[in-house]
């Protein structure tokens, strides 16, 4: 098979479409089973738009992923199509030319945006009450023929735009949410094929989103950035000539209220259709009497936070069809769609007019009711008032839910049967690319790699979120440190983090972040607190780990070393301020249900175990980066901290502190051990103590994610196999045993006997815990990156735990790499692919680390007569 370019990309974009890069790096993908093909050098074609002819650029390098852009810098607007083309080392054959990529920057400078001004109903705003939201409009002309047309858009708030009744895009939820105080997305559309000569018009309707919505818990806080909804868009239109007419944002646009009464984040969506001005954003639109229709007027526009977003937006990605409707013992009507999930639901129903279907949505059930007690303040419920004009499909705009199960009340049965052809659950999340995948023989296992999947999806909603239903749904800093290396795995979520993380640095004060960001007053403001604060650190650096991209570690670097450096308060020996607070093992399965922070393993210990950790992590950024003094003083400092932390918490006979499951797991995989003795002798003692526990886990946010790793770095795998497979709670599987589709925030969010925890915080879509799909794909899949971005595929299954075969496969930067395996009575036998232009160090089982082989692209098999796991 001939060796081609499966995808040409820029930066980390899945559409090059508006990105605020001037002069973006491009990356090329292989596909092709070819024997040790690496690239001896490539040729990028761009064919700028305007341009009679092409630009060829050749370079001699076997760099395919994030290479410079070759040529003169984009102005605003500007595009080209690009093509690449990579030559074999040697006698090794050419790639033929890829298909040409479009790719197109936004508006790279303020005056760019041609004097749109951000505009606002000419009304009064609502005062501690949710905003309703408001559709603005303008009818305009377009001259002759039109080439081309694009929509540069945001909102204060979140928005919909639609030319002439049609929707503009697929993102919902848009712009999504940053701290935008200092970084406002806007978005950028091809609207060219809505657009037509003559009469045309738009219409953007703007609900409260994040920006002026009630966030947080305990009643929350609304208002945060602004009180007032607002929108600002440019529509350019260019003729065949070059010629270009501009409908902007302006004092000369109308605006006014529709159907949607409310629609917010945590409450859900009032919509009466009987409010419905059909032909709103049509040309020649009259406003019927019992609308009010108005003027606009303008607010300050945020130009200098207005930038282009580094990841992909909120769509509509899934649907999932209902499974059953059941009757509650009260008698209420249950929809189950078999899937805890995110979205919302679409309806198709006739009904009488003035009849209103009330929809109220939970995670799970409570003595057969809907569980409404997780939510705290948050209602999860919507209201669609009927026009009794036959059959309407309808969904929520502006809000979204977490749910398996929703009760409806008020439907229309004698219009409408209620089945799986009149309610739909639509799922929807940042429209990531899916990349990393898993099977094996157990199924036990590959539900819990489902639910992991699915709860990741759920919490990827512009920011990475803690959970998806109650009054929370906050960008946990500690909950993304911990889960940060399983997304990576499973979605390239590099842009998603890249966006993410300027806001985590934006937020720092004299160095130190929020444990939630953007920043929600009620979870407090920023707060130095080990494993959240230590995010700034371990997050860039796994994102450089999956992406092999120093310029996003560079962007993140003035950030990680801004926390060490001023950010960490410190006692005598440099540890940890012990006075200062710490979330610690956060969640460890004996903390009380009323005291989720009251551990087994003390906080300090735990917080400056991290500090260790970080303080190295640091250095070896600045290794990477070619801060040679930095690398040295960083390096210094984390050995210093070594001996401070032994001081502090290690006896003399090598105990430590806390002789948990943490306590242990974490000084093994940080190696704060002084030798092999001692570490060895710790890893027995963590060995016993699980033993002791019957192999269930003893770990929170702090330890759960590391406790596997630092089993199998001590050779003790099969003892992490033990702990997997347990199926009583605390376990992994137990929450499976229980009917888990997505993984909970607690052990035992759903105690034995069905019942919900007592605990305030009982979510059943959390992914911290999830983190053990890490070890899941290292050890079972076999595969991690052995250097940054996968250009060495780390290669090492290690077979046990009555597993008798799995597969698993990751889409690289350079192409899709895959592991197949199984254990039978000749042995052990593994099937092996590995795209052009990388390697893979492979060691295989059994040997203790002396069976390793390199090998280069292609497909090779491997197999070790007579091994059983």
């Amino acid at each position: 098979m001939a060796v081609k370019i499966s995808q040409v990309s820029f930066e980390h974009h899945r559409i090059a479409l508006g990105i605020g890069e001037a002069e973006p790096r491009i990356s090329w993908r292989f596909d092709g089973d070819v024997a040790n093909w690496t690239q001896s050098g490539y040729t990028v074609e761009v064919f700028r738009y305007g341009q009679a002819e092409p630009q060829l650029f050749h370079a001699n390098s076997s760099d395919s992923v994030l290479v410079p852009w070759p040529t003169v810098s984009f102005a605003s607007a500007e595009s080209a199509q690009v093509r690449v083309r990579a030559y074999g080392e040697g006698d090794l054959p050419d790639t033929p030319w890829s298909e040409a990529v479009t790719v197109e920057t936004g508006l790279l400078a303020e005056d760019a945006w041609s004097g749109a001004q951000m505009i606002a109903a000419d009304k009064p705003t609502e005062v501690n009450l949710p905003h309703q939201p408001v559709l603005f409009r303008k009818g305009f002309s377009a001259a002759g023929d039109i080439e081309k047309a694009r929509l540069y858009i945001t909102a204060y708030g979140v928005y919909e735009a639609y030319i002439n009744g049609g929707r503009v895009g697929t993102a919902v939820l848009a712009p999504g949410w940053q701290s935008y105080k200092y970084r406002h997305v806007y978005d950028t559309y091809d609207v060219t094929d809505l657009l037509r000569a003559g009469d045309n018009a738009i219409g953007i309707q703007v609900g409260e989103g994040w920006y002026s919505g009630r966030l947080g818990y305990g009643g929350g806080t609304r208002n945060l950035w602004g009180d007032t909804l607002g929108a600002i868009a440019l529509l350019v239109i260019t003729s065949p000539d070059g010629t270009k007419e501009i409908i902007r944002t302006d004092d000369t646009w109308s605006s006014g209220t529709g159907p949607i009464i409310t629609s917010e984040l945590y409450d859900g969506e009032v919509y009466d259709s009987r409010l419905e001005q059909a032909g709103w954003s049509t040309p020649g639109f009259q406003a019927p009497d019992t609308a009010q229709w108005v003027g606009v007027k303008t607010l300050d526009a945020p130009h200098g936070q207005l930038v282009a977003p580094d990841g992909p937006p909120i769509s509509r990605i899934e649907e999932i069809k209902l499974q059953q409707i059941l009757t509650s013992p009260t008698g209420k009507t249950i929809l189950d769609f078999g899937q805890n999930l995110v979205g919302w639901l679409r309806l198709r129903v006739a009904g009488p007019e003035g009849s209103t279907i009330k929809l109220v949505h939970t995670e799970v059930l409570e003595n057969g009711e809907v569980a409404t007690r997780p939510l705290r303040y948050a209602a999860q419920t919507d209201h669609f008032t009927l026009s009794g004009k036959g059959v309407q499909v309808w969904e929520p705009t502006f809000t979204y839910h977490g749910f398996r199960y929703v009760m409806v009340e008020g439907w229309p049965a004698d219009d409408t049967l209620l089945d799986e052809s009149s309610v739909t659950a639509v799922v929807v999340h940042s429209d990531m690319e899916a990349t990393g995948s898993f099977k094996s023989s157990n199924e036990l296992i590959n539900k819990l790699h489902s639910n992991v999947l699915w709860s990741m999806k759920g919490n990827f909603m512009s920011i990475p979120t803690d959970c998806p239903q109650r009054d929370e749904r906050l960008g946990w800093t500690g909950d993304a440190h911990a889960f940060a290396p399983t997304a990576n795995f499973l979605y390239d979520a590099t842009g998603f983090w890249r966006g993410w993380l300027k806001d985590v640095q934006f937020e720092q004060v004299d160095g130190a972040p929020p444990v939630v960001v953007p920043a929600v007053p009620s979870s407090g403001a920023a707060m130095p607190t080990a494993i959240w604060g230590d995010a700034v650190v371990a997050n860039p650096w796994n994102t450089y780990l999956a992406s092999g991209d120093l310029d996003a570690l560079r962007e993140q670097y003035t950030g990680a070393k801004a926390w060490l450096d001023h950010g960490v308060p410190r006692n005598a020996a440099g540890l940890w301020n012990r006075s200062n607070f710490q979330f610690g093992d956060w969640l460890d399965p004996l903390a009380p249900p009323d005291n989720a922070g009251q551990a087994t393993t003390n906080s300090s210990y735990v917080a400056d175990a991290y500090l260790v950790y970080v303080t190295g992590l640091v250095a070896q950024m600045a290794s990477e980066l070619g801060f040679e003094d930095d690398r040295v003083r960083y390096e210094e400092w984390a050995s210093e901290l070594k001996t401070a932390f032994r001081e502090a918490w290690v006896n003399p006979d090598g105990t430590v502190f806390n002789e948990t499951q943490t306590g242990l797991a974490l000084p093994l995989y940080f190696d704060l051990f002084d030798g092999e003795d001692e570490a060895e002798a710790a890893a027995s003692r963590l060995q016993k103590i699980i033993v002791d526990n019957d192999h269930l886990v003893g770990t929170g946010f702090a330890g759960t994610h590391l406790l596997g790793l630092a089993l199998t770095k001590h050779n003790l795998t099969d003892t992490f196999y033990k702990m997997l497979l347990q199926t009583t709670v605390p376990s992994w599987l137990y929450q499976i045993e229980m009917g888990a589709t997505t993984t909970w925030e607690r052990w035992d969010s759903l105690l034995p006997d069905g019942s919900l925890n007592p605990g305030e915080m009982t979510s059943f879509n959390h992914y911290a815990v999830g983190s053990v799909a890490n070890w899941i794909y290292r050890v079972v899949g076999g595969l991690a990156p052995a250097e940054p971005g996968w250009k060495t595929v780390k290669v090492n299954v290690i077979p046990g735990g009555n597993f008798t075969w799995a597969k698993a496969s990751y889409v690289s930067p350079y192409g899709r790499i895959s592991t197949e395996w199984e254990v039978n009575d000749a042995g052990f036998h593994l099937r092996l692919e590995v795209p052009p232009n990388t390697r893979a160090d492979v060691t295989l089982p059994g040997s203790g680390g002396t069976a390793q082989r390199v090998v280069g692209s292609g497909t090779h098999e491997f197999s070790v007569p007579g091994f059983q796991a």
